[in-house]
């Protein structure tokens, strides 16, 4: 069985085919190629050869053409794919300047920030949209009384726009917080062997700088093999948005409730025993995502601990966790758009009469 997201039927609740995407094992590949090209580039920076064999090396690595199974074999036996994909490069391109004083934590920690970075900003796009359909569901029915409720017992009477306004205004923090976030994980992945740049002597700097600069990322004071604050703090933000999300549909689910009615839904899911019956699926699997991601960032913390210089569990931990939670909350802000225009009617218009 494989997993849900790309289960042939239950990727039809959890897939998020725009963030899968950028995950994909052909997206990754892109990102290390591209890493390694860059790397060629400006490698005549630190002497590690010469400008014109930097060069050469860069035009004919971009135009290498692997697929991700050839790299499958590697892995088992490495640990890592990366001296596979170096050992593939230099036999279809010939040329010698490639890699040296790179480490492979260097290249799939550089493709792992390019796909991070990518998904923010896809994420950050649908916090602004679901923002904009909860304000349009406050503007339909705002006014409109609604019994509120402490402990899922009746309290005193409340509006519809007094509940939509704890699902909306979160979204603003998640998008401030994203935007903190972002220029702490949008860095490219220098370290060398140790992390120390060693191999790059006086040229260090000069080629994090210019390699960054080619892949659209900044580059750090010094490389983040073992601090991956960076990645917990980004599992943290896909937590915390799922939880605001899982909370909307959480309410969803109750206020559905046949007794309660206080809230009408186009759509909606059958029951195979049961006609009558129209459950809040979609409200359903937004409590489904946030409790999925609330289960795995206790792993992405876990995924801290490095030994000294560098983990190979904790990091591997890490490619298990990280890329299912951020398409666990992209799917979670599709899902969360289409409950909202499924809302057709909220609130109790005769409460106070």
């Amino acid at each position: 069985m494989t997993g849900v997201f790309d289960h042939p039927w239950l990727s039809g609740l959890f897939a998020d085919d725009e963030i899968a995407a950028l995950w994909s094992a052909e997206a990754q590949l892109s990102h290390m190629i591209a890493f390694e090209a860059a790397w060629s580039r400006h490698g005549h920076l630190a002497g590690l050869w010469s400008e014109a064999e930097g060069a050469l090396a860069a035009t004919a690595i971009e135009a290498v053409s692997l697929a991700p199974e050839e790299l499958r074999d590697g892995t088992a036996l490495d640990g890592v794919c990366v001296p596979a994909l170096v050992r593939l490069l230099k036999a279809r391109t010939g040329a010698n300047a490639i890699h040296k004083g790179a480490t492979s934590q260097d290249v799939i920690d550089t493709a792992t920030a390019l796909s991070l970075v990518r998904s923010l900003d896809l994420i950050d796009q649908r916090l602004d949209r679901l923002a904009s359909d909860l304000v349009a569901v406050e503007d339909r029915f705002g006014p409109i009384p609604l019994m509120g409720r402490t402990r899922m017992q009746a309290a005193v009477p409340i509006t519809v726009a007094d509940r939509v306004q704890t699902w909306r205004l979160p979204l603003a923090a998640h998008r401030e917080r994203l935007a903190q976030l972002r220029p702490r994980v949008a860095v490219v992945q220098i370290g060398g062997a140790a992390g120390d740049r060693a191999a790059l002597g006086d040229g260090a700097d000069a080629v994090c700088n210019a390699v960054a600069k080619d892949l659209g990322l900044s580059a750090p004071p010094q490389s983040w093999h073992a601090m991956r604050d960076g990645m917990a703090e980004a599992a943290s933000l896909m937590s915390l948005i799922t939880g605001t999300l899982g909370k909307m549909g959480q309410d969803i689910c109750l206020m559905a409730q046949q007794g309660i009615d206080e809230i009408a839904l186009a759509g909606g899911g059958g029951s195979s025993a049961m006609p009558h019956k129209q459950n809040p699926v979609l409200a359903e699997v937004l409590v489904t995502l946030a409790r999925y991601n609330a289960v795995q960032l206790s792993g992405l913390h876990h995924a801290m601990l490095h030994e000294q210089e560098r983990s190979g569990a904790a990091w591997a931990l890490e490619w298990m966790l990280l890329p299912q939670m951020v398409q666990a909350t992209g799917r979670a802000l599709v899902v969360a758009t289409d409950v909202g225009v499924q809302i057709t009617s909220i609130g109790t218009p005769d409460l106070l009469s």
